[in-house]
């Protein structure tokens, strides 16, 4: 469960074969994932929050990294977290937090509060957080344009490529433009130097296909944590209906 490990599981994919990340949002869940044959998981912070009884993005820091350490300790293959925003940490706290907690990669987005932070200062964070994690972290740096808005006058698709330019040079090893759509990804995919990470949705193509169109990273965010709660529904109505 090493951050080598899963940098090496982006590399060397061709298209169709795409690396492919279920997220867990409990010790169960990552077992059941490991269990199926996946080589890595990438816990969704929506997922833990409501696994937790939190809206998403209200979850306090220290029950987050708490969750991601039991996801972590019960299985062995690697675990990416996503974890927000950061919290608010400082880069060398924000690191030490999730080394102990046994993640070896991170997603770290650009808005906060609701707000795209500036791409500058964002570049910035990630290179301090590049320099205190060295070698042990896989950073994924996820970039928000198509899921908080650009500016006025600003090309979204060309905003996208600016930030994910800037935070590659910064030191990410990935770049995630969460929600872009699917005609979109070539163009990311060629503009960028490093593997591209692409949100699969229950009303989107599926991951063989997201790979053909560029990306070498699939993950679901909270879609899975919500298809299985809706399986628990289900359940729930048929107990009703004994």
């Amino acid at each position: 469960m090493t951050a080598s490990a899963l940098r090496a599981l982006h590399h060397g994919r061709t298209p169709g074969d795409p690396l492919v990340l279920p997220g867990p949002w409990d010790a169960a869940s990552a077992r059941v994932f490991e269990d199926s044959g996946f080589a890595a998981l990438a816990s969704p912070s929506a997922g833990v929050a409501a696994s937790l009884g939190y809206e998403d993005g209200a979850t306090p820091a220290a029950e987050m990294f708490a969750a991601v350490a039991r996801i972590a300790r019960a299985v062995s293959v690697p675990v990416s977290a996503d974890i927000e925003a950061g919290y608010g940490l400082a880069p060398e706290e924000l690191v030490e937090r999730l080394l102990t907690a046994g993640a070896v990669g991170c997603n770290l987005e650009d808005t906060v509060d609701g707000v795209l932070v500036d791409a500058r200062w964002q570049a910035d964070r990630l290179a301090a957080v590049r320099a205190a994690a060295g070698d042990g972290l896989f950073v994924n740096a996820r970039v928000d344009t198509y899921v908080t808005g650009v500016p006025d006058g600003t090309g979204q698709e060309a905003e996208t490529v600016r930030r994910a330019l800037l935070y590659a040079a910064a030191g990410a090893d990935g770049v995630y433009p969460i929600m872009a759509p699917p005609e979109a990804l070539p163009r990311l995919a060629a503009a960028v130097t490093v593997p591209l990470n692409a949100l699969s949705r229950p009303d989107g193509p599926g991951p063989r296909r997201l790979g053909e169109l560029g990306a070498t990273r699939i993950t679901f965010g909270p879609g899975l944590q919500r298809r299985a709660m809706a399986a628990v529904r289900g359940f729930a109505d048929e107990l009703r209906r004994a």
